[in-house]
């Protein structure tokens, strides 16, 4: 699994989750300063906070 930033530059929060990326607002400020392991962490709780909050899930264009 990459641990590539997930943001998607939507920022809308729903209960400190974002809608774009399923990142706390805790999460996105300490990204930069997590290792792998805690990012793959991450990753794999937004994408199941995604799904609960029906969120797009989009992936910024290459």
């Amino acid at each position: 699994m990459s641990t590539k930033d997930p943001c998607i530059s939507i920022c809308k929060f729903t209960d400190d989750i974002c809608i774009g990326c399923g990142r706390s607002k805790r999460e996105i400020k300490s990204w930069k300063k997590m290792d792998k392991d805690e990012k793959r962490s991450v990753l794999a709780e937004s994408a199941m906070r995604l799904i609960k909050l029906k969120g797009a899930g989009r992936r910024k264009k290459k």
